[in-house]
């Protein structure tokens, strides 16, 4: 979700950090002291009381280690074999190849008594359809974000972004499939459509809405809906708990013809130094207590429905959203014409 679906999921959103060496993570199973537990992910991905409570309730003491991309994740963790790490926190899409790989270990779930906690939204995605590797720690979930004293038409969902009225005031996030995408979705067609000759009829649909881009940006597009310079945005999950935390008033809109997103999720590696931790720490994040104060620092929107009465309401899905489809990997060709159709609309908009 990083950079791959939000680019964000949700990516930017998000983080970039330098990419620390893993560490050695402790024996295999816990000692008097409790060992100790290596947590592989981005920088600041869990408030630091969150971890604090975990150690003084465990005696566990986290080895907390960053990487700055899903790839480098996985070639660390190859080079690794499945060790060195006891929980990894990474991106939808990378997770089929960890999986595919057997880099991770296949969940016991009597160990995971919070596991019912888990929004069935987030689950069974492709690459992970039995969701027995992976559990869900946020999702990202670009939206469409306007100023109602500003605009005159009433935003229901992506086909309104092409109407007339919005000519040089919409703001944009630069992923190119996730803008393909939401203009496919406002055809009526899939996110991740591999038939050629209709991303060609994408990429001209593109083409009509640049009369109404004001600019496309990836980092704090927000600050042009917030400055009044674009009156709508099409923001990243980051960006639109930023925008409402800094004007209330504005407007969110799920749109109508469904939702493109992406969920980060927590995996043990298959050859965990100390898997018995791990199992503890999914557990304790998957408390309703401790993740609404991981979804509350971190604004990502809240994959435990058993936590969702205790974040900020905006970081819930609301019940009315069942179609959402998570943007995947397709074809070499498919994908090059995803970017000619991104080349021609950036061209456009100039």
């Amino acid at each position: 979700m990083k950079r791959k679906v939000l680019s964000g999921v949700l990516g930017a959103v998000l983080m970039g950090t330098a990419v620390l060496s893993g560490c050695s993570g402790g024996s295999g199973s816990s000692d008097s002291d409790g060992g100790e537990l290596v947590l592989y992910t981005w920088e600041g991905m869990f408030p630091q009381e969150v971890l604090d409570g975990f150690e003084e309730e465990t005696g566990i003491k986290i080895i907390y280690s960053n990487f700055d991309t899903d790839e480098t994740m996985l070639e660390k963790l190859s080079q690794a074999e499945g060790g060195d790490y006891d929980v990894v926190i990474a991106d939808d899409y990378i997770l089929e190849t960890v999986i595919q790989e057997g880099l991770a270990e296949e969940l016991d779930k009597e160990k995971l008594s919070n596991f019912e906690n888990i929004n069935p939204l987030f689950q069974g995605q492709f690459y992970d359809p039995e969701d027995a590797y992976t559990v869900p720690y946020g999702s990202g979930i670009p939206l469409i974000v306007y100023d109602p004293e500003q605009v005159d038409v009433d935003i229901k969902g992506y086909k309104d972004l092409w109407d007339p009225s919005l000519e040089d005031s919409v703001a944009l996030i630069a992923n190119y499939r996730v803008i393909n995408g939401i203009t496919q979705l406002s055809m009526g067609r899939s996110m991740n459509e591999e038939d050629v000759s209709v991303i060609e009829e994408t990429g001209q649909k593109l083409l009509e809405l640049a009369p109404n881009v004001r600019l496309i940006q990836d980092d704090n597009t927000q600050n042009a809906l917030l400055n009044g310079e674009a009156s709508v945005g099409f923001l990243y999950t980051s960006q639109v708990t930023q925008a409402l935390a800094a004007n209330p008033d504005l407007k969110v809109v799920y749109p109508e013809e469904g939702l493109g997103f992406g969920v980060m999720n927590m995996f043990i590696p298959s050859q965990a130094p100390n898997k018995d931790a791990a199992y503890q720490f999914i557990n304790y994040i998957l408390e309703p207590e401790v993740a609404a104060q991981c979804f509350n620092s971190i604004g990502y929107y809240c994959t435990n429905q058993a936590a969702d009465d205790l974040v900020d309401p905006n970081l819930v899905v609301p019940d009315t959203v069942h179609n959402a489809e998570i943007v995947q990997n397709v074809s070499e060709e498919a994908d090059t014409q995803y970017n000619k159709n991104w080349t021609e609309f950036k061209a456009a908009c100039d």
